[in-house]
Formats: C-alpha cells, sequence, structure tokens
C-alpha cells in the first residue's frame, strides 16, 4: 500500500519587499493584486498546518502541483528552496512548475535550477544543464510510476494560461508506456487543470486535447493538478477505463474567501496492473482555521 499526498497553489508569502526594477514588469499587476486581494486569505500557518497533519497520516511521497511563490522575484525562488529542504529527502517530495514560478521571462529557469532536486527524474543528471529539456521527468517509488509535467511560461498581464506542447507531449506518451509495460500504477502531475472549461479563457491550459490523446494512449490511473485553487474531479478517456483528474484547494488559502479553504488529498494505492486499488480521502482547514479535519466522504464515491 502506497500513500501520496497532494497539494497545490502554496503561494509562500509573505510579499518581499521589491525593486522599481522588479516592479516594472507584469509583476506590477501581481503587486496590487496580492495586497488587494491574495494578502487577506492566504496564511503561511494554514500550509504548516497542513503539513503537520499529512506528517501524522504517514505519507510516502508528497506531490507539489505548482504555484510555490507569487511573482517569482529571486528572493522568493530561493525561500521556496529553503522551504523544500525543509519538508525533508528531495527523493520523497515531487514539484512541477505552475504560471507564478514562471511569472515573468527568465523566472522559469531561476525556479528550476533552485529547486533541480525536486522536479528532476531518477535518471537525470545530478546536476542543472539549461541547455536540456527537464519535463517530462519520471521518478518510481515502490509500485508508482510519478510523471511530472510542466505548462509553466511566461505570459503577458492579465494572463495566467499554460502551455503543453508537442514535443512533452510525445516524450510524455513513452514515459506511460513504458511505466505500464512494468506493471506500474501511473501519476501524472501538470499544473494546469487539462480539462475543457474548469477555468476562465485567460487562465486555460492550451494543448488540453494533445494532453487527452496523451493520456487515451499512453494510459495513466491518476491526474493531479492544481491553478483552479478548487477542490474538483473530472474525468479523461484513457486506455481501459476514464482516468480521475484530482484538483485541490490552494494549501495556503485561509477560511472567509469565496474560494474552499486550504486542503490536501490523500490518496492510498494498492492492488497490481489490471486490478489497481484507489482511495482517495480529503482533508481541509476547519472555519476556525486552526486545524484541519477530514471530510466524510471518499472523493471518488459517485
Amino acid at each position: 500500500m502506497f500513500k501520496l499526498a497532494h497539494i497545490s497553489d502554496v503561494h509562500l508569502g509573505p510579499l518581499p519587499r521589491l525593486s522599481i526594477q522588479e516592479l516594472f514588469s507584469k509583476r506590477i499587476t501581481g503587486f496590487v493584486n496580492w495586497h488587494r486581494n491574495r494578502r487577506k486569505h492566504l496564511f503561511g500557518s494554514t500550509l504548516d498546518l497542513l503539513l503537520e497533519d499529512i506528517r501524522a497520516h504517514q505519507a510516502d511521497h508528497l506531490a507539489v502541483t505548482g504555484d510555490l511563490v507569487n511573482l517569482a522575484s529571486g528572493i522568493e525562488i530561493r525561500a521556496a528552496a529553503a522551504w523544500l529542504r525543509a519538508l525533508g529527502d528531495p527523493a520523497d517530495t515531487s514539484v512541477v512548475p505552475g504560471n507564478h514560478d514562471a511569472y515573468v521571462p527568465g523566472a522559469y529557469e531561476k525556479s528550476m535550477r533552485a529547486w533541480y532536486d525536486y522536479v528532476r527524474g531518477d535518471l537525470a543528471s545530478p546536476q542543472w544543464q539549461e541547455d536540456r529539456h527537464i519535463f517530462p521527468y519520471l521518478r518510481v517509488r515502490g509500485k508508482v510510476a510519478i510523471v511530472g509535467c510542466s505548462t509553466a511560461v511566461a505570459t503577458p498581464p492579465f494572463a495566467a494560461s499554460g502551455f503543453f506542447s508537442a514535443r512533452q507531449a510525445r516524450d510524455t506518451v513513452n514515459m506511460l508506456r513504458a511505466a505500464g509495460e512494468a506493471g506500474l500504477f501511473r501519476v501524472v502531475m501538470i499544473h494546469h487543470p487539462p480539462i475543457r472549461g474548469a477555468t476562465t479563457f485567460y487562465k486555460r491550459m492550451i494543448g488540453i486535447r494533445r494532453f487527452a490523446a496523451v493520456i487515451s494512449t499512453g494510459g495513466a490511473e491518476l491526474v493531479l493538478h492544481g491553478h483552479t485553487h478548487l477542490n474538483t474531479l473530472h474525468w479523461l478517456r484513457g486506455q481501459v477505463q476514464p482516468v480521475p483528474v484530482v484538483g485541490i484547494a490552494s494549501a495556503s488559502q485561509g477560511p472567509g474567501s469565496i474560494k474552499p479553504p486550504a486542503a490536501y488529498n490523500l490518496f492510498t494505492i494498492d492492488g497490481s496492473p489490471g486490478a489497481w486499488e484507489l482511495s482517495g480521502e480529503r482533508f481541509s482547514l476547519n472555519r476556525a482555521g486552526d486545524a484541519v479535519m477530514p471530510e466524510s466522504v471518499d472523493i471518488f464515491a459517485p
């Protein structure tokens, strides 16, 4: 039995003081949005409560589907690297980037360099190599194959879309097929929801049809995403049966917002090829914002 915890949209705060040069870009819109809206509802203590609860449930692995930072400044990227190191061994935490981690041109490369141990596959070079593709990556943990994909790209002001390329699609299909032939349970991590209509037009994932083709031809048992700050369940066509596509609320979302409070999903994976057993339970911040409580229903229950 393998326990996989999933969090997303960490948005580590507080927002650091930025220089005029750093703000003279798309960051100015995010800076204003933070102080007008996000600052009121995103709390660092909330994230700590989730992580404590995950540890109490003895999860074997932690999946983080993007948006570790807010404006992708150098200070934020370094702080996120320190936060990741505090979680423990990089072998036990897998990360994919979100749109906030690639907020402006050049930020994606800085983020991936700083967080490299958490975004590289088992067979990748132990050293950062800027001229090589990181994604998709493959990590094998017991009977589980974790495939990390990236949709993180810098976008213009007032846009938060993602992009899933044809090259990445081809490589992901090959990884999924190989993992399936090896008899592994395949989990795909991606930031943007690969579901049409799951978010607004300017926040959408470009390449949704391409990703759907990857899942239907390469095969997968579970897809995890973030971006919407919502607890959601959708389905994509798989090789044999529909594949669950699960989203989760922001890991730093406090109570009192129109978005659901912070939560994490804990998946239990057991069985064998052709007879996999998957269950999932959601744990959410309570109304008082001082504890994490289990929800009573299996998230896959009809």
